[in-house]
Formats: C-alpha cells, structure tokens, sequence
C-alpha cells in the first residue's frame, strides 16, 4: 500500500476544491441550526467518493470487518467494536503506489436518537483516553506481515468541524533508521444529533522519516467536506 507524492498532492488539492464548495456561505448569514435525525441515506451520500479524491483510488481488495471500527490507539492495540444499537454506513478507499499509500475510511453510526448517539462517542473517548503517548513495537515477520520495528505516537485533540464536536487521535509512526519509513493516521470521532462519525486518514511514506507538511491540512478537509454536506 504505497503512494507517489504526485498522487499525494492532486488527492490533497481535490480534498481543497469540495471542501471550499462546501463552505461557500454568506458571512452576513449565519447558518441555521440543524434539526431533526439524520438517516442512513443522508450519511451514504454525504460519504466522499473514488472519483472525488483522486484519479487513482479505489476500494480495497478486502473489505474491512463491519463490527469492527479503525484502530484508535495504534501500535498493536485492537480496534474497537462498534457501539451497540445503531446502523453502520461504511465506505473505505486505498491510493496505492511505488513509494507510499493513503487509505481513508468513512463510518457513521447511526443511532434512534441522540442519547444514544452521545453514549456511543463516549465509550469511544474512554478508548481513546487509555491509549498511551508513545509505544514502540519490534520487528514482525509472519505468514500475514512483514513490518519492520517502529515507535508510534498519540496525541488526542477536542474537534469542532461544522457543529459536529468530538475529538481526533493523530499518530504518527516512524521506523527503525535501518528501513526509513514512517505513517501519518488521524482518527476523527465526530457527534450531531443521532450520528457518529468515525472518519480515518492515514498516509503512508517509504524511504524517508520526514513527516507530510500539507498532513493536517489534507485530514481536515476530508472531515470537513463530509460534515458540511450533512450540515
């Protein structure tokens, strides 16, 4: 799963160009209070698409385990379940090349009101709280992985994206000096009304320890694209 940086950059400046479409309003007019419940169909169609990131992303071969979210902690931390009592909407995409590869995983939960919706996104944070700042891994070679030794660190931040509130976990791994590497992942777990909005990011970069400079940039407009259709 490895991606060029010329992928890298026409995926960060379409991310620019549906995320600056989406926030077009007017300052004179501020934008009213979303209400009611937000349904199924409405998170489907707000999900970003192949198309709209990038040329050259697809899904992936596999597709991910529906009870199961996206790693929140990192290093060799399981992922967690799905809250129980909603419906889940997912949509993953993978942008694969010779140096590097982005991955971006979409998931909302979708609960009957939005007591439901609150306690969802808080067990989630009660995951996230007991992750550890930095953790570092050894080599593994397996018939299923073949990963070189890394350190991985986690830093949680409170969110705000268009009214949905919650929080982020930004990781950031680097690999052992004898095979320079490193991965960029931000997990965002958005709340609004009777949705949670689980949405990862994670870019991937082979034969340097330099970390992406446009990273953050690029992981907020994913988010914020996504929100901003929901409103």
């Amino acid at each position: 799963m490895f991606v060029t940086a010329r992928v890298a950059r026409l995926a960060a400046l379409t991310v620019f160009a549906l995320l600056a479409a989406a926030g077009c309003s007017s300052d004179d007019e501020p934008a009213p209070e979303p209400t009611g419940l937000i349904d199924v169909t409405t998170m489907r169609g707000a999900f970003l698409q192949a198309a709209e990131i990038g040329p050259t992303w697809q899904p992936p071969a596999q597709s991910p385990d529906p009870s199961k979210l996206v790693s929140l902690c990192g290093g060799t931390t399981a992922a967690p379940s799905v809250p129980p009592g909603g419906e889940v909407v997912a949509s993953s995409f993978v942008d694969e090349g010779q140096k590097g590869a982005q991955t971006l995983d979409q998931t909302a939960l979708v609960y009957g009101d939005a007591t439901l919706a609150t306690a969802a996104q808080t067990a989630l944070r009660a995951v996230a709280d007991g992750c550890q700042a930095k953790v570092s891994v050894p080599a593994t070679v397996n018939d299923q992985k073949s990963e070189p030794a890394y350190t991985e660190t986690v830093e949680i931040k409170t969110l705000d994206e268009a009214g949905w509130k919650g929080f982020v976990v930004v990781r950031h791994k680097t690999y052992e000096k004898a095979h320079p590497g490193l991965a960029d992942t931000a997990v965002a777990v958005l709340n609004s009304r009777n949705v949670v909005l689980v949405d990862q990011y994670a870019l991937y970069r082979l034969g340097t320890a330099s970390a992406a400079s446009n990273f953050d940039a690029d992981w907020q407009k994913l988010v914020g694209t996504v929100v901003q259709r929901v409103g």
